[in-house]
Parts: structure tokens; C-alpha cells; sequence
């Protein structure tokens, strides 16, 4: 039984027009067996105004990762929401996750400067609260899929970590969690169109439904009929860019400290290698350095459904303006509640467990802040409001 709920997700079918985020039809129910991981930055946006956005998107995806690794399984459902993440977790990897996340949050304490707090929640508490965790499949790519969530329970699970709830504690000094595959190698990402904006958008208790689902389907559409639907990556993939700070952090990532030069130099050999195989369109066995670089655009979780609409897009002031104007409106009409931050650019951070094969991951925010930012906005506007679920 263990092991037919552990293959949840692949039973899980994939939709490939982003609309069909709203369409309950997608979505399946997590099993009851199964649990959520959550687990986000404390004052995030204080180490925004210090300048250390990068450093906490690097640690946001790092839960991903050092649970992806700890389980041994790439195809795991998550979702990357700046300065944290939710992953859902089978029952036979909730230990290992444990272990993980625990290692995470003092990783991320003792290497990055950053307090993470990260909670493990069982499937059978979120849905006693009378909330539930559906789960869709958004296929990003012909070689990667991003798992969209419903149902009100991620939301619950979020509210929970930050009053304390169901927490992780953090594990030893200088214990380190496997975060093989963490980089971030590529330059910041400029507007083509107008301005990089991240959007969150969410429904409130007792809103019409039908209506929240109109305003997102209304919203991607503005965004849809923008170049590349809005996609901050051109089609030809980002500009590489290994900066100091960026192979400083991969170092961190990868090595204790006392023992990081090895990692320094091999993030610069195979950022050379890789960009010298692009630049002259040239092979190493099955790698191919220009297809990898558009790949990177093709596989970017630059839109999502996390309980809400999360996007981070390049879009011209006139499909802005339309956009902002939708979502007033709604949130006029208590249908909905919005934040928005804008920035001159958007930024990568990846997960590449293996560079030959071409399901590598890559999490998609603003520079600036992002959905970071965004989401402060919105707590602000939301704090006498309950959200609501997205349910049938």
C-alpha cells in the first residue's frame, strides 16, 4: 500500500496549457498517508534592504533540493516561492526529510546568515482543520513538470510554520545537508518588454469562486498574449554570469568551510566548459551547450499555482496596466486580494542534478525582492482577511 501512495505523482496527469490551473479536473488529493514540508526565511525582507535577496533564494531552494536528494527522487511535488518552499513528501521518505530539513535550517543559519523555519505536516492534520492539498501537474517543458497546488491546505501549512507549529528543530552545529546539484551561475536577467513583475494573487473567505477562477484565467491571458507568454527568459536561454558572490554561495552549498576550493574550482571549470561548448556550438558527449541554455528557458517555473496565482513575467506597461486594473477590481468585489512588487530584472536559481540529461530544474523570481516583497504586500492588504480555498 506504502508503495502505491509513494507513486502518487506519477499517477498524477499533465496539463500543458497553463489555464488549466484554475480547472479542478487537473488536480488530484494528496493521500492521506503523505505530508507537507514547508519552510520559509524570517524577515526576508529585512535581508532584502541589506541586499541578500540572491542569498535567500538560494536558501528557499535549498529545501528543495536537499530533500529531493535525501529522498533519492527527482519527481517530488514542490513549489519555490522566493524565500522558501512547500514539498510534499511520501510516507516512506517522511523520516529522511526529517533529517534534511533539519540540516537545512542550520545550514542555512551557520553558512548563509539567514533563520529558516520549517515545519513537517501531516496530510491528516491539514484536512481535520478542513482544508485539503491538490495536487496538478503543469508540464513546463516536454522534459519537465511543475507541480501546481489547491485546496487551501499549502496555505494552512504556511500560516502554521510561522506561528510556530509542527517545527522542525535544527540540527547540530555544522551539520550539512546534500545540496548537489544547487548553483546559481547566471546573470541577472533584463526586462525586454517594460518591467519584471511578480504577481501573487489569492482568493478570500467567502468569495465566488467562479469568479477568482475568471480573474486568473482573465489575468494569464493579458500575460499569454505578451511575447513568450511573458517569460522573463528569451528562448535562447540567460546570459551565463558566475559572479563572486554567486560561486561563493554554490561553494557553501557544496562544501564545509575549510574545504571549498575544490568546490570553487570545479563551479569554474564547468562554467568555462559550459560556456565554451555554447559559444561554438560544439558537444561533450550528449551535452550540448546552446540546447542546454534554451532548456533552461523551457524548464523555468516562472508561473504557478501555490493556493493562488504566482507569476514572475516581463511584460510592457500597457498589459501591466491591464493586469494591476483585474486585479482592483477583484479585490474591490472581495473576490480576491493581490501583491505586486516590479524590478528592472529577474534571476535564476537551479537545480541540475545531472547537466546531461535535460530535466534540469530552474526557479524563476524577481531580483529585487520578487515574491518576497509581493507576499509582504499582500499580508498587509490580507490581515483582516481569511483566504480562501480553491476548491470544487
Amino acid at each position: 500500500m506504502a508503495d502505491n501512495s509513494d507513486k502518487f505523482f506519477d499517477t498524477v496527469p499533465v496539463f500543458d496549457d497553463f489555464e488549466g490551473v484554475t480547472n479542478l479536473d487537473n488536480y488530484r488529493p494528496l493521500p492521506d498517508d503523505w505530508a507537507l514540508v514547508a519552510g520559509d526565511i524570517v524577515n526576508s525582507t529585512g535581508a532584502i534592504e541589506q541586499g541578500s535577496y540572491k542569498m535567500v533564494n538560494m536558501a528557499g531552494a535549498a529545501l528543495i533540493s536537499a530533500l529531493v536528494n535525501a529522498l533519492g527522487n527527482h519527481d517530488l511535488p514542490f513549489i519555490f516561492g522566493g524565500d522558501g518552499a512547500t514539498v510534499a513528501i511520501p510516507p516512506s521518505g517522511i523520516e529522511a526529510a526529517r533529517i534534511a530539513v533539519a540540516a537545512v535550517r542550520t545550514w542555512s543559519d551557520e553558512e548563509m546568515g539567514l533563520e529558516m523555519r520549517a515545519a513537517i505536516i501531516p496530510l491528516a492534520d491539514i484536512r481535520a482543520a478542513g482544508r485539503d492539498v491538490l495536487v496538478a501537474r503543469f508540464g513546463a517543458s516536454e522534459f519537465t513538470s511543475y507541480a501546481m497546488f489547491a485546496g487551501g491546505g499549502a496555505s494552512w501549512a504556511e500560516a502554521r510554520i510561522k506561528e510556530g507549529q509542527f517545527s522542525v528543530p535544527k540540527a547540530p552545529p555544522s551539520s550539512r545537508p546534500d545540496l548537489t546539484g544547487l548553483s546559481c551561475r547566471w546573470s541577472p536577467i533584463p526586462t525586454r518588454h517594460g518591467e519584471i513583475v511578480s504577481i501573487i494573487a489569492v482568493p478570500i473567505e467567502g468569495a465566488d469562486m467562479d469568479a477568482f477562477r475568471k480573474l486568473i484565467r482573465d489575468v494569464v491571458a493579458i500575460a499569454a498574449s505578451e511575447e513568450r507568454a511573458g517569460h522573463p527568459v528569451p528562448a535562447e536561454g540567460p546570459r551565463p554570469g558566475l559572479t563572486r558572490q554567486g560561486l561563493e554561495m554554490e561553494a557553501r552549498a557544496q562544501a564545509p568551510k575549510g574545504h571549498r576550493t575544490k568546490a570553487r574550482i570545479a563551479a569554474i571549470l564547468q562554467y568555462l566548459l559550459g560556456n565554451t561548448l555554447a559559444r561554438f556550438n560544439m558537444k561533450l558527449g550528449t551535452f550540448d551547450g546552446r540546447r542546454y541554455k534554451s532548456d533552461v528557458a523551457d524548464n523555468s517555473d516562472f508561473r504557478k499555482f501555490d493556493d493562488g496565482l504566482k507569476m514572475t513575467i516581463d511584460v510592457d506597461r500597457d498589459r501591466l496596466a491591464r493586469i494591476e486594473a483585474l486585479l482592483k477590481t477583484a479585490e474591490a468585489a472581495d473576490i480576491s486580494r493581490h501583491g505586486l512588487h516590479r524590478q528592472d530584472n529577474a534571476m535564476i536559481t537551479c537545480f541540475v542534478i545531472n547537466p546531461m540529461q535535460r530535466d534540469h530544474m530552474h526557479f524563476i523570481d524577481g531580483a529585487a525582492g520578487g515574491y518576497a516583497l509581493a507576499a509582504a504586500r499582500l499580508k498587509e492588504k490580507s490581515a483582516a482577511r481569511k483566504p480562501a480555498a480553491l476548491t470544487p
